[in-house]
């Protein structure tokens, strides 16, 4: 696809005419040769809270809008695997998002949703089996053919551990429920994504970059020896794993964690598992906005921030984004703030000309030094992981959330001492205005 500047030159697809090219190993440039070319990432809208019902009226709203891709978002309780009404369920019922008790609330969610148009993300870990079941039986009554539907299940166990607590059984046994949703993937739902390793959690928790990257991909070497001892075909399993990271306000060093976490990558695939396929290698992934980083205070200045963060993450080759909206450090977002978060991706994608060149910040000096910098730093902790056993072993030691709870308390000593300023929090102050969040009765 050709484009021309304002000025009238032809926009390159590729301004770099050395080294390493787009699509090729190791990958850092991005892993599609034309990327944004022929069509921008998907936009894919995280939502879901309160009832079945409500949240099926936010997804029409949001694929009327133009969203790409659906995600959904589950309560506290639908999460750990309890129903509504269990005494633990109480006072979080549909607080986080969408309760999920039965076949009966899942057919609600995607009541008129047409799930062989819309690829859909579930964010569920411990339960996932049993949610993965309840979205193939739904799609399977709306006549979708299960090797039709298409999406990702996150079903990435060791985070909870590490980061937010929502798991039901020990590692070891979780671990093999993990393996059974590979092998059921495999076999049954050949475009469906097995596995989401997540470390934008562990960046919300306070991961700084490094982190985030090296104990995510410490943790998918986990789930492919666990797979590769199951007996089960580590190249498929690898094919069908995607990844979830933050995009923070730091575009540059954002923008270079992206380009060396899919070098640190392909090179493990390769080097480490003996993989040759180029597609296992392809570290895909979906990126959200950092919602630790919006405020409460002054919250419209959190537009900005998230146009940010979603400029790093389509700057770093990002396969899909979430923009939160300005409003979530208050509560539930608005129907108009949601819509301003998907309106944001779409000034990027078709208003802008990031889209239009591939790796646009390559061969720039701050970018290439810190890719090369991290690419170093996160070999260097994945190794560290390894000494202790393995990403399970480090878990079972506390190694991880030890690691990112000390950097969550260097980064509240920096805002405290105003060595790192948020804007309207502890520099350029302004009186608050009222605001009226999102009620769900």
């Amino acid at each position: 696809m050709s484009a021309t500047s304002e000025s009238g030159f032809p926009i390159k697809a590729d301004y770099v005419t050395t080294g390493e090219r787009p699509g090729e190993y190791p990958f850092t440039r991005g892993i599609y040769e034309e990327m944004y070319l022929r069509k921008p990432w998907t936009m894919r809208q995280y939502a879901g809270f309160g009832s079945a019902k409500e949240s099926n009226e936010r997804y029409h709203q949001l694929v009327n809008a133009g969203t790409g891709g659906l995600s959904v978002a589950f309560d506290l309780p639908t999460q750990m695997g309890f129903d509504s009404d269990a005494e633990q369920s109480l006072g979080e019922v549909g607080r986080v998002g969408v309760a999920i008790d039965s076949l009966d609330d899942m057919r609600e969610l995607f009541k008129g949703i047409p799930l062989d148009k819309v690829s859909t993300s579930m964010t569920i870990n411990a339960p996932a089996a049993i949610l993965l079941l309840m979205y193939e039986i739904v799609a399977a009554e709306q006549g979708v053919a299960s090797d039709q539907i298409s999406g990702t299940i996150q079903n990435d166990i060791l985070k909870e551990y590490i980061s937010r607590g929502t798991y039901i059984f020990p590692p070891k046994s979780s671990m093999r429920l993990i393996c059974d949703v590979f092998e059921y993937c495999s076999a049954n739902l050949p475009k469906w994504n097995s596995i989401s390793v997540s470390g934008y959690h562990m960046a919300e928790a306070g991961a700084n970059p490094v982190q985030e990257v090296a104990f995510t991909l410490s943790n998918a070497i986990a789930y492919l020896e666990a797979a590769k001892s199951r007996g089960q075909n580590i190249e498929q399993v690898a094919s069908r794993m995607s990844f979830f990271f933050v995009s923070r306000t730091t575009v540059l060093e954002e923008v270079a964690k992206f380009r060396a976490a899919r070098q640190v990558w392909a090179k493990i695939i390769k080097e480490r598992f003996g993989i040759s396929s180029e597609r296992a290698m392809h570290l895909r992934f979906h990126t959200q906005t950092a919602g630790v980083q919006l405020t409460a205070a002054q919250p419209e200045l959190n537009l900005v921030r998230v146009t940010l963060q979603a400029v790093a993450a389509v700057l770093g080759g990002t396969q899909s984004l979430h923009t939160n909206s300005f409003d979530e450090a208050l509560g539930l977002p608005t129907e108009k703030a949601a819509l301003l978060a998907l309106r944001t991706q779409q000034v990027i994608a078709y208003e802008s000309d990031l889209a239009r060149t591939v790796d646009a910040l390559a061969g720039s000096a701050a970018v290439e030094a810190m890719t090369n910098e991290l690419v170093d730093a996160i070999e260097k902790l994945i190794t560290k992981v390894d000494e202790l056993g393995g990403a399970v072993a480090g878990v079972e030691a506390g190694f991880q959330k030890s690691e990112i709870e000390k950097n969550a308390y260097r980064i509240s000593q920096e805002i405290e001492r105003k060595d790192r300023v948020i804007v309207g929090v502890n520099e350029f102050v302004s009186p608050p205005q009222p605001y009226q969040p999102l009620r769900v009765d």
